[in-house]
């Protein structure tokens, strides 16, 4: 293991002006050995100390070590291609139908793009029909359905490239759940509960029967069509499913399906006043609309015993469930909820600020949805709950990017020398990029003016560094020139002159960090990705009078 780690270690720093990074080390190792994983947390601390000691060698020492290592740093991989497992009974069906369900509390984030993706290749693997069912019932006071995120959903999917059959809301269906309940009370399924919140908690926890529970079916159904005329208020009445109360899990007794909800809705208005939870909309829609696998969360298990519950008791053939653990980014936390507080808050500049980890806010840093889809597929399909470090999923990003990003210096925190004793020389040239060539950017010099970064000032003063595409010299305020030629074994660093450029670049935490660049970068345009050498890519959001960057990874 450690030699696989310091394979790694190397050729990123020598891919890096022998600089190698902790996250895009551990980025590598995962992309090569998923299985490791699962071992994260213990590989972690000896990736740190590996990257620590290679950083410590010169170039020529990492190239040495590497070819001690046996290792050819030209030779590329061939990536083994990842299959999903087949779909249970899939030979059953004359065409697989699966569906995708957001609740348009806000835009799909990448947590969200483990469901879309999983269920999209599945759909084009058995050449089935993907249905978007926007599953907008209207929620809870705490979650509730928003506009504007009908429109970001449908726009989400279309960066991932999702190409859904057909398009439908479930604030269109409620006539057809109202029909499918009163054939549960016709058949003695289902009662209306006048109880409070609290008896009816405390009675479901005790196994108690409700009062109401074995009223007659014509007095449920009176009840009920009471119930959709609106002649109850919120809070007063519910239509629950009679199961067991008995049932070993105090969950699964007699569970509500629908209730009272006075709040207006963004598409219905008050059309409606009794609306379905999750379960009841689903045990009829999953048959109406025909739907053959079921791919969904494995927190929502109780959710297929009360559909299959339905199911067998009105003598329907049931659709196949297939299931998958939750996908939590290790540094983040997923929340459509708390981003759209703090969205109130003002917190967050909007649905697109990089905190949310919406599928809108990853396309602004740059992160390409070829990567995302890999990430995922990488992951595969399993139960167990995914926690992984967002280097993963910036490895993935960074294999389709680097090689259209053209390279720009800049500077964050910027500390002034000057160069004794220098050649004198206006400008230089330096590649867009070092492996693709397609042409230069002209650097101007200016030598009693040279910017260098302060963490690199402190870090190597007084040693010899070679700034990029210029000259060695000693580092200090009045840097000693040492050669023209770049030595091979020096730490090389970015460095800007002047004239130069100031830029904004907005980070993944949402600060907004200023730096100077050089002038070249004055040609980018909106949308372009670029990479500021040394420090990470990013993606042009403003090329006008000023210079905005997001920032996507290192």
């Amino acid at each position: 293991m450690k030699d696989f780690i310091l394979k790694h270690a190397l050729i990123n720093a020598i891919q890096h002006e022998g600089r190698a990074d902790v996250q895009a080390v551990l980025g590598k190792i995962i992309a090569e050995k998923p299985e490791l994983k699962t071992k994260i947390k213990e590989i972690i601390p000896e990736v740190k100390k590996t990257v620590e000691e290679v950083n410590s060698w010169s170039v020529k020492k990492q190239e040495v070590q590497l070819k001690n290592l046996g290792i050819k740093f030209e030779e590329k991989k061939i990536e083994e291609k990842k299959e999903l497992p087949p779909l249970p009974n899939a030979e059953r069906y004359k065409k697989v139908v699966m569906r995708l369900a957001p609740f348009p509390s806000g835009p799909l984030h990448i947590g969200n793009a483990r469901m879309v993706i999983l269920n999209d290749e599945y759909a084009k693997k058995y050449k089935g029909k993907l249905l978007l069912v926007i599953d907008d019932t209207i929620g809870s006071e705490e979650k509730f359905v928003i506009p504007e995120a009908y429109d970001m959903i449908t726009d989400g999917l279309k960066w991932l490239g999702v190409k859904w059959d057909k398009l439908i809301y479930k604030s269109d269906r409620l006539n057809f759940f109202y029909d499918g309940v009163e054939e549960l009370i016709k058949k003695g399924l289902a009662y209306v509960c006048e109880c409070d919140v609290e008896t009816l908690r405390k009675n479901r926890a005790e196994g108690i029967e409700c009062v109401h529970r074995n009223l007659s079916r014509e007095e449920n159904l009176k009840k009920w069509k009471d119930m959709i005329a609106g002649k109850y208020r919120e809070g007063e009445a519910v239509l629950r499913l009679k199961t067991d109360m008995k049932h070993p899990n105090p969950a699964f007794r007699d569970r509500v399906l629908f209730r009272i909800v006075e709040r207006e809705h963004p598409r219905v208005g008050r059309k409606f006043k009794a609306w379905p939870l999750l379960e009841a909309s689903w045990a009829f829609d999953d048959q109406l609309l025909g739907i053959t696998h079921i791919l969904r969360g494995k927190d929502l298990i109780m959710e297929d015993m009360m559909e299959e519950f339905i199911w067998d008791k009105l003598g329907l053939k049931k659709p196949e469930f297939i299931h998958y653990g939750l996908l939590n980014i290790e540094e983040f936390k997923l929340s459509k909820t708390e981003a759209r507080k703090a969205i109130e808050r003002r917190e967050y500049s909007g649905w697109d600020d990089p905190r949310t980890w919406s599928l809108q806010s990853l396309r602004k840093r740059g992160i390409q949805p070829e990567a995302v889809r890999k990430f995922i597929l990488n992951m595969g399909l399993s139960l167990a709950d995914v926690t992984v470090p967002a280097e993963i999923l910036y490895a993935e990003n960074r294999k389709i990017i680097d090689p259209k990003a053209n390279r720009y210096f800049a500077v964050f925190d910027p500390v002034s020398i000057s160069v004794r004793k220098a050649p004198r020389i206006d400008e230089v040239k330096a590649h867009l990029h070092p492996d693709f060539p397609r042409g230069y950017r002209k650097i101007p010099v200016n030598t009693k003016k040279i910017y260098v970064e302060k963490e690199d000032f402190k870090k190597f003063k007084n040693q010899e560094i070679g700034l990029i595409s210029l000259f060695t010299v000693k580092l200090k305020k009045e840097a000693e020139f040492i050669s023209r030629k770049i030595k091979k074994e020096a730490q090389k660093i970015q460095w800007v002159s002047e004239p130069n450029v100031k830029i904004k670049v907005i980070m993944p935490d949402g600060r907004e960090k200023t730096a100077i660049a050089e002038p070249d970068i004055k040609k980018v345009k909106a949308n372009d990705l670029i990479q500021l050498q040394r420090i990470g890519f990013a993606r042009v959001d403003k090329a006008d009078k000023d210079i905005v960057l997001y920032f996507a990874h290192k």
